[in-house]
């Protein structure tokens, strides 16, 4: 069967979770080859309207650092509803994805925001390949070159320099206008890297929930959702996962058959494949956000499946006893993902990763998942495995090894002409920038307490302490999650306590930055 009409087969269920898992928002989806697979032939999201702000484009060079005599157009979106002559620019990095998801951030979130409370023009900017933004004819390992931070971040500071805007008088490029560089996730990492690199260009930065240090093995991803999750789901979780690890490394063939039929997933043949699609429903942790319509509940109902901690065990009809938390978690992966899988399909093409290698190989536009997959192979890493350290609680199976993890970079990406992808991805280029501790005057790290991302951010745990201040803001959202200050309400009144308090927060110290501009002479 063909890579396509296996995936037709295989939505069901699986692409409704899959879509859950970030909220509907799949690019800040955990790195993992089989969610890549899943999340690929996912329906996809609904865009958020973005008709009522204008779209224009901007051209920018192919290469920035050698003549290829090619060029490409970048959009970007405008509100002028607050703006008054003297305001800044606050540009929004709309990072992996398409620019036009990105318009309630523009609307009401903390573009918004701060355009409002400082008179400015307010600018979401697509990131090269992503949306309509795409410089070349095909998604293969060759026209992929280009699309790496040099280029991108020599994107922005092109269009800082240069842009004009029809329907604004006058020049508002930097440096004689102030800029202020927004952006979440692998945007707020790019946020802080562009006040490092072009401080003369971005005058300010907010880097919301910022990956800033690359890393191959990020074990700390869902280690810290085991330290912030409700801690009767995660002792289910933990239970079942040790409990399956153990019959599924079992020297019996029959015991190990018989775990996967528990699940329903017998038929999968590679014992890593089976693991990974338990861990499927914890990347749901990261969707959690305080207003419902831009979050989901998906984890919390899956911690309700998985019910209370007991003593209790089951006999199951495949011949084997498991605990009350196995079962359960048996359960759930049954209804949600395992009978979505319907013949003529194989549970191989449903949810194989080296079983199907044919699903990772199709290079035409619409392969958009290879985009941000290409930069993590390439240079940003953030492969998913368990705690290094046995000692520690794991809520992921031990089968998750780097080797799995980071599989789907030779799968996908077969070498090219002009370009191989590198054996592992070359994450001192983006942490020679700074990583962990990556600092710089009017540059504010915001960061939420309970992000599984955190662990990339300069609030790891691994990461040294450090004030916070007006000129170097450093703040964590308590409970808060994946970059939550970055939408708000229509009433402001209306939002939760700690997002008010951010907010209120970025108003004050950026509106504190702009009091020290002064334009050149």
């Amino acid at each position: 069967m063909s890579p396509l009409t296996a995936g037709i087969v295989c939505l069901g269920a699986v692409a409704v979770l899959l879509l859950e898992l970030a909220g509907a928002d799949a690019r800040h989806l955990p790195v993992n080859p089989q969610w890549v697979k899943l999340a690929a032939r996912a329906p996809k999201a609904k865009r958020a309207d973005a008709a009522t702000f204008p779209v224009y484009t901007f051209t920018q060079p192919l290469d920035h650092f050698v003549e290829t005599g090619h060029t490409w157009e970048q959009r970007y979106w405008l509100s002028d509803r607050h703006y008054k002559a003297g305001g800044p620019v606050i540009v929004f990095e709309a990072g992996e994805g398409p620019g036009d998801e990105r318009m309630p951030i523009l609307d009401t979130g903390i573009l918004d925001i701060l355009a409002n409370a400082t008179n400015g023009l307010a600018i979401v900017l697509e990131h090269r390949y992503y949306g309509e933004s795409v410089p070349v004819q095909n998604f293969t390992t060759d026209s992929l070159r280009w699309l790496n931070n040099e280029q991108a971040a020599a994107d922005s500071a092109n269009f800082i320099d240069n842009v004009t805007f029809p329907t604004i008088p006058g020049d508002l490029t930097a440096p004689g206008t102030p800029w202020i560089y927004y952006g979440g996730s692998y945007g707020g990492a790019r946020a802080a890297h562009m006040r490092v690199l072009y401080p003369d260009l971005v005058f300010g930065a907010i880097s919301s929930s910022g990956v800033s240090h690359a890393t191959l093995d990020d074990w700390r991803y869902f280690d810290i959702i085991r330290q912030s999750a409700p801690p009767a789901c995660i002792s289910q979780i933990e239970k079942a996962v040790d409990e399956v690890d153990k019959l599924i490394t079992s020297p019996k063939e029959a015991t190990r058959h018989a775990i996967k039929a528990v699940f329903g997933l017998q038929n999968i043949t590679y014992d890593p494949d089976f693991a990974s699609l338990l861990s499927g429903p914890l990347g749901a942790w990261q969707s959690n956000n305080w207003d419902p319509a831009v979050g989901s509940t998906s984890f919390a109902r899956f911690c309700d499946a998985l019910g209370t901690p007991d003593s209790n065990t089951v006999h199951t009809a495949q011949g084997i006893t498991v605990s009350n938390a196995t079962f359960n978690y048996a359960k759930y992966i049954n209804r949600t993902v395992s009978r979505s899988c319907e013949p003529p399909s194989t549970q191989d093409e449903c949810f194989g990763t080296i079983t199907d290698k044919e699903a990772y190989t199709p290079t035409d536009l619409s392969q958009t998942w290879r985009l941000w997959n290409f930069q993590v192979c390439t240079q940003w890493g953030f492969f998913m495995t368990p705690p290094p350290n046995p000692a520690t609680p794991r809520i992921i199976s031990k089968l998750i090894t780097l080797d799995y993890a980071s599989v789907l970079c030779k799968l996908a990406y077969a070498p090219g002409e002009h370009f191989v992808v590198p054996p592992e991805p070359d994450v001192a280029s983006v942490n020679k920038l700074g990583g962990y501790n990556i600092a710089y005057d009017r540059l504010a790290i915001i960061d939420g307490q309970d992000d599984p991302w955190r662990g990339d951010t300069p609030h790891s745990p691994a990461a040294h302490p450090r004030p916070d201040t007006t000129l170097r803001p450093f703040k964590l959202i308590p409970h808060g999650v994946h970059h939550y200050d970055e939408n708000g309400l229509a009433d402001r009144s209306q939002e939760p306590p700690q997002i008010q308090a951010i907010h209120e927060q970025e108003v004050e110290f950026v509106k504190a930055w702009l009091k020290d501009f002064k334009p050149p002479k």
